[in-house]
């Protein structure tokens, strides 16, 4: 039986046989996971001025970053976390082996079991993630002059009132960039991973 595919389009466009999605929207999600480990990489340039790479390519619209960038930071754990969340679906339901948990490794798995995920009900849903993931990095790359590039986030420490966010300009020597908190707590970039996990777990407990 042809339905149509879930995902929002300008005309009706009738899922491929077999699958729930149509097959431009499978194309495009196997672009977009290709895409994302390119990506991941291009995203650690833009972490801190300290992490630029020599002779960058100009892209248009970009502005000279003076600060941690910690939205950088965050849309790469979302990748991340996004990917291996996906990847357990497919190892649960196809009973394979899972992938290193690394984006490119798990981009490759997800892209290898496209038609089977395209074929499941929540086929939309992936397309969709994996679509607003590619543009979530690609704002993070390039972003618009007027957007907010710098989250800021309760502290994780028990019993702090301040607040997470990335030093202001000039405030440390060239190269010294670390996570700090408004009360007086800091991080090393390196340990932005753990951090951000005790961010995700504040934010989950909040909401019970």
């Amino acid at each position: 039986m042809v339905h149509p595919c879930p995902r929002s389009h300008t005309r009706e466009s009738r899922a491929v046989t077999g699958s729930v999605l149509c097959a431009p929207c499978i194309s495009q999600a196997e672009r977009d996971l290709r895409a994302l480990p390119v990506l991941h990489q291009e995203c650690l340039h833009h972490v801190s001025p300290g992490r630029r790479r020599t002779n960058p390519t100009r892209v248009s619209g970009s502005r000279s970053r003076d600060q941690l960038n910690i939205s950088v930071l965050d849309a790469r754990y979302n990748l991340l976390a996004t990917l291996e969340s996906w990847s357990e679906i497919v190892v649960e339901n196809l009973a394979v082996a899972a992938p290193a948990r690394s984006v490119p490794q798990l981009a490759r798995f997800l892209a290898r079991h496209l038609h089977w995920l395209a074929a499941q009900p929540p086929a939309a849903d992936f397309a969709g993630e994996m679509e607003g993931l590619v543009a979530e990095l690609r704002g993070t790359i390039d972003p618009d002059p007027g957007g907010l590039h710098q989250l800021v986030r309760r502290c994780v420490v028990d019993h702090c009132g301040g607040t997470i966010s990335a030093p202001p300009p000039n405030s440390a020597e060239p190269g010294d960039h670390r996570i700090g908190c408004s009360a007086g707590h800091s991080w090393e970039l390196r340990e932005w991973l753990t951090l951000r996990q005790l961010m995700e777990r504040q934010r989950k407990d909040a909401g019970v």
